[in-house]
């Protein structure tokens, strides 16, 4: 199975994904989940992190068995899916321990009062509000940018739209935020933060 290209064996695997054959899939899992696991551990340290990214990785595959594209061994695709997926954690981590400084060093005097979390709590009904007002694939195109960490190239390849698309996208959804969140805070901060 550690070939660049599918033998006989993993081509009748992926049919067998592709026809959401439940015996397939059960083979696929018992297989490979424990070794998935293993390999994500030198990405992720957290075990229940890892468990959890893998069986929403083998979840994936179930949902999405019709669309696989897989040129690869089905070894080779496997891991190379989930190393992604622990490096989209990792970004996704990145961005939440930024927020986390932001806060912490905004609030180093001790006084996040009532009137601070008042205000935090608005400009976040603002966003998910200026959210709302996009598009359906604008929204889902900056949310996989922002939120998850992905790249227009990653965004590109999962949606299957051109990269160029992608990056109209995000800039749209950039454009109709700065015009929403305009009166809360500062241009700068709003980059900083979404950005």
């Amino acid at each position: 199975m550690g070939t660049n290209k599918p033998g006989l064996k993993e081509l009748i695997i992926i049919e067998g994904f592709k026809r959401r054959d439940k015996v397939v899939f059960d083979y696929v899992f018992n297989y490979y989940y424990s070794s998935l696991c293993a390999f994500s551990r030198q990405y992720i340290d957290n075990l229940n992190s890892v468990e959890d990214l893998v069986q929403d990785f083998f979840v994936f595959l179930w949902m999405e068995s019709h669309h696989l594209q897989i040129k690869s061994s089905l070894k080779s695709y496997l891991y190379t899916a989930i190393k992604n997926r622990c490096l989209d954690y990792q970004k996704h981590h990145k961005v939440i321990e930024k927020y986390r400084t932001f806060i912490q060093f905004s609030t180093q005097d001790g006084d996040y009062s009532a009137e601070h979390y008042l205000a935090e709590s608005e400009l976040r009904n603002a966003i998910q509000n200026s959210l709302g007002k996009m598009p359906q694939r604008c929204r889902q195109i900056f949310e996989l940018s922002r939120y998850n960490g992905l790249s227009n190239r990653e965004i590109s390849d999962k949606l299957g739209i051109s990269k160029r698309t992608i990056e109209l996208q995000i800039s749209n959804s950039l454009k109709i935020l700065r015009k929403e969140l305009a009166e809360f805070i500062p241009l700068w901060l709003l980059f900083w933060l979404i950005g």
